[in-house]
């Protein structure tokens, strides 16, 4: 059964509904976490908020109004939006591009490695760790990288658009990062400057210029997190340690 297809059966079933929601309980998530600007997990009042308005997108949707993931993120992106507002909370933080309120959106529903793998890491602490109600290291340890890239200029949330997903790019930004951490002179440089050295780092690697440029943010932050005291996030990118000793 395609997509379409459970759409228009949990609109007739209580207990499709119940299944399709349950499926899709990673990308309401997601996309609470794209508006949010932060982690949102399922205790979080803007879980609630964003699961409402999946529930709203499934019952209103319309094939003649194109792909539903997008309709969906669409609606979430307004409900979240509205409460966030309404809350008073990160309002000057939230950008409404003119596209949402024409009603486009892209389809959203690719997520990358590390956004995904984060997700997993903090749901199962939640449940596993011990530590005091509030306590996240996953997340300790995300707020001590963004004081970092934040001297470069973006965030860790800008990760979710600049990471690599297919395979051979990834090698490529493995390769890039992995030559970087090898080369004191190079790590200096970026720390320094606070730029990607793209002349000498597409000499050393081998990685062409386009890619660099494309992933820069990514390859920054992996250069860091890698560098530093970040057991968790770091082993979200083994692959890249695969690259530094072969």
């Amino acid at each position: 059964m395609d997509t379409q297809q459970e759409i228009l059966e949990a609109q007739r079933d209580e207990a499709a509904l119940t299944a399709l929601i349950r499926d899709h309980k990673r990308f309401i998530l997601a996309r609470a976490y794209h508006t949010a600007g932060r982690f949102i997990t399922e205790e979080d009042d803007e879980y609630s908020v964003a699961l409402i308005a999946f529930h709203e997108a499934v019952k209103t949707y319309d094939p003649e109004k194109g792909d539903f993931h997008a309709f969906a993120s669409l609606v979430i992106k307004r409900r979240l939006i509205d409460y966030l507002k309404s809350e008073g909370r990160h309002a000057a933080e939230i950008d409404v591009p003119p596209e949402l309120m024409d009603g486009d959106v892209e389809d959203e529903t690719a997520e990358t490695a590390l956004g995904l793998a984060v997700r997993r890491k903090e749901a199962e602490l939640s449940e596993q760790s011990n530590a005091s109600p509030g306590s996240n290291p996953v997340r300790d340890e995300i707020e001590a990288v963004q004081q970092i890239l934040k001297g470069y200029g973006f965030s860790f949330f800008d990760l979710t658009e600049c990471s690599p997903r297919a395979e051979k790019t990834k090698r490529a930004c493995a390769k890039a990062v992995a030559t970087l951490l090898a080369d004191d002179t190079l790590l200096d440089k970026l720390r320094r400057t606070k730029a990607l050295p793209m002349k000498e780092l597409t000499e050393c690697s081998g990685v062409p210029r386009k890619i660099l440029d494309r992933h820069r943010r990514y390859i920054i932050a992996a250069a860091e997190i890698l560098n530093g005291e970040y057991p968790l996030l770091a082993e979200y990118m083994s692959y890249i340690r695969k690259a530094m000793v072969t």
